[in-house]
């Protein structure tokens, strides 16, 4: 297991389905930094309650919703016309590497939050139901596919 969150992540991630199953989770209203930073701390055994979900939601929302969207929105909205002008592609591979860093710089905080909460004893570690939402009523299969991509991480 890798121990900080980003290189937790990009090797989930890099696993086989594992980008479908969190493009699913996201258009269902998860977070997929959430959902990844929930995977760590599901492999490190963290004591899941709502007073942490809570915590790591304020860090979340506000950052995605004032810094992670309106970069993807405007990655996405130059998609089709990126396809014939070599200089507006250019400058959505840039957008798209800002919408990286601002992930990254996300699961860091969220890193920072999380690093000494303690390990489970009996509690639950549930993390990613938790964090999920609605969206873990309907992609149970995603879920699924994000667990065992983390434990072959």
């Amino acid at each position: 297991m890798s121990p900080d969150l980003w290189s937790f992540a990009l090797a989930v991630y890099a696993r086989p389905d594992v980008e479908a199953a969190c493009l699913r989770l996201q258009s269902a209203g998860a977070n997929v930094c959430l959902m990844l930073c929930g995977l760590w701390l599901e492999q490190r055994d963290a004591t899941c309650d709502d007073r942490r979900v809570h915590q790591l939601r304020q860090i979340t929302d506000p950052w995605d919703r004032d810094v992670v969207q309106p970069l993807r929105a405007l990655r996405l909205q130059w998609k089709e016309a990126a396809d014939t002008d070599p200089l507006l592609k250019g400058m959505r591979e840039q957008i798209k590497g800002m919408e990286l860093e601002a992930e990254r710089a996300l699961l860091s905080r969220l890193e920072g939050m999380a690093q000494g909460w303690a390990r489970n004893s009996k509690e639950s570690s549930d993390w990613l139901e938790a964090l999920a939402g609605e969206a873990a009523n309907l992609n149970r299969d995603a879920l699924r596919v994000l667990r065992v991509a983390a434990a072959g991480a």
